[in-house]
């Protein structure tokens, strides 16, 4: 694979205080040119967003910052001194700290040894509990996590062990901390208490490299940015000196306009799903489970239909209720005018119904495993022969078709799939489910973690499905893509559904007025529009 034409420079602002300045780095890896003459400034207690598609270079960078992998040219200063970093532990006694967004923490210790791992307090021999849990508590107290430092990790929430992720950078002294998506699991409110200490840490002289594919996060606590794009420098300069539209061109290179463009309300076909009043209790086994009341609602064969709601709102629940995945105490599924049962996945599978579930990387993908492998395993019948042995032919036939239909970029059939971009990740996910020719496909938080120009494309796949006569469900917490693909949408709240719009009648305050409201607020909709 040869290194894509550096593309077109923007301009590019330097900080009047530069806490770090990355010049001139590269890294090639075999085949691939992963960044090329790359460079980054951060200022002073400043949050700085790196944005950029999946594969621009942003991983690599980072890795090349924390210690974690060797540039093959560059320097790196910190503080206007040359640095150069062997390990991880090289970085952070620098002062430089990487959050990731899949937590290094240990789930089965408290938040203060998490907090203090390998630093413990306290003599060579022994440790001092009360000494780590005093200044742990002092730590967390500051950015707002109340919770006995003696918790086990494992009984937080994913923003509370973001918070601990903090608390031992904080521990450490930072001077710089990175953060790698560290909205993507995040609600509404999770998502503002996260601004708030950042800007917290800004005010105390600590700067932030903040990455992010939510680009209203960058406009709303970011002060400069970077972008890259395939492995090159595009551009910085001050975030309030530039807009969207702007921001998206040197992502991908074209206007924005380009991504979306109009498209008219579908003729739908016959009813593929029907739900009648499903509802699901809280059980001693699962005190803190989300129930669904009285769920109802419809799917038409061509139709994409969306499910929204904030977080909590029992949009997973009744998806994984109608796949299978779930027992539910009462209601009813039709599917094709047929009322049916399920007793597991396997009998929703046989009847037509895929689910791509929200964590791909946790419950769709094997991701050590080829490819080849993650397409084609649920579809052997098509591929084997006397249901036994695989025909080879068969199955990189049915790859490569999938391949040339999704534009899935790979080196080949037989690379491992975690090697993949998250975009082309979910590429496959949804290849495999095209493979088994649903009738109906409920997509979770289809682009969640992946960047502008892989969310178009996926997008474009679920139309391109709908147009195919594929009932579409579509459940995402992102109002402008629930808003720019769905033809129907149904809102829910605290496990009900509060109301049910066309796409050519909802706006972003409509769609959440009803989210947040009751039934009776719901039905009076109409007045609003």
């Amino acid at each position: 694979m040869t290194a894509a034409a550096a593309p077109e420079t923007y301009a590019d602002e330097k900080p009047e205080k530069p806490v770090l300045r990355m010049t001139g780095v590269s890294k090639r890896f075999p085949g691939v040119r992963a960044l090329e003459n790359v460079h980054l400034e951060v200022g002073e207690a400043e949050i700085h967003a790196l944005l950029g598609e999946n594969g621009a270079g942003k991983s690599t960078l980072l890795k090349i910052l924390s210690g974690a992998q060797s540039a093959d040219a560059g320097a790196i200063e910190l503080y206007g001194q040359p640095v150069g970093f062997a390990s991880p532990h090289d970085a952070q006694t620098a002062g430089i700290v990487t959050i990731y967004q899949e937590f290094t923490l240990a789930p089965d210790m408290s938040i203060a040894e998490n907090v203090f791992i390998g630093r413990e307090p306290g003599s060579k021999l022994f440790v001092s509990w009360r000494q780590m849990a005093a200044e742990t508590k002092s730590i967390t107290d500051k950015i707002g996590l109340k919770r006995d430092p003696m918790r086990l990790v494992r009984d937080l929430s994913v923003a509370e062990q973001q918070l601990v992720e903090i608390a031992r950078a904080l521990s450490m002294r930072s001077r710089l901390i990175v953060m790698d998506e560290p909205t993507a699991a995040l609600s509404e409110t999770e998502v503002a208490n996260l601004a708030g200490i950042i800007r917290t840490l800004k005010s105390e002289g600590i700067s932030t490299i903040f990455v992010t594919h939510r680009l209203e996060e960058v406009f709303r606590f970011c002060d400069r940015y970077t972008v890259l794009r395939d492995g090159h420098f595009v551009g910085s300069g001050r975030v309030a000196e530039t807009d969207v539209d702007a921001i998206i061109r040197m992502m991908v290179g074209r206007d924005v306009g380009s991504l979306y463009g109009e498209r008219p309300i579908p003729e739908h076909g016959p009813v593929a799903l029907e739900v009648k009043g499903l509802t699901r209790r809280r059980t001693a086994r699962d005190p803190h489970a989300i129930e669904l009341v009285d769920v109802s609602l419809t799917a038409h064969k061509g139709e994409i239909l969306g499910l929204a709601g904030l977080v909590g709102a029992g949009r997973t629940e009744t998806a994984r209720a109608i796949f299978g995945a779930d027992a539910f105490d009462s209601g009813s599924i039709v599917v094709d005018g047929v009322p049916v049962t399920f007793q597991g996945p396997q009998d929703a599978m046989a009847r037509g119904i895929g689910l791509v579930p929200e964590d791909r990387k946790k419950q769709a993908l094997f991701l050590r495993l080829a490819i080849r492998t993650n397409v084609t395993i649920a579809a052997h019948d098509q591929i084997s022969r006397m249901g036994i042995f695989i025909d080879e032919r068969a199955e990189n036939k049915l790859v490569d078709e999938y391949r040339r239909l999704l534009s899935l970029r790979m080196a080949g059939p037989d690379q491992a799939v975690g090697d993949l971009s998250g975009g082309n990740q979910q590429k496959v996910v949804l290849a495999r489910w095209l493979a088994l020719r649903p009738k109906i496909l409920i997509v979770d938080e289809p682009t969640r973690g992946i960047d502008i120009g892989s969310k178009v494309e996926v997008h474009n796949l679920l139309i391109e499905m709908a147009k195919s006569g594929i009932a579409v469900i579509v459940i995402s917490s992102e109002l402008p893509e629930i808003l720019a693909v769905c033809d129907r949408i149904v809102t829910m709240r605290e496990g009900r559904v509060t109301g049910e719009i066309a796409r050519t009648e909802a706006t972003q305050e409509i769609l959440m007025s009803m989210m947040t409201a009751h039934e009776a607020l719901a039905d009076r909709r109409a007045a609003v529009n």
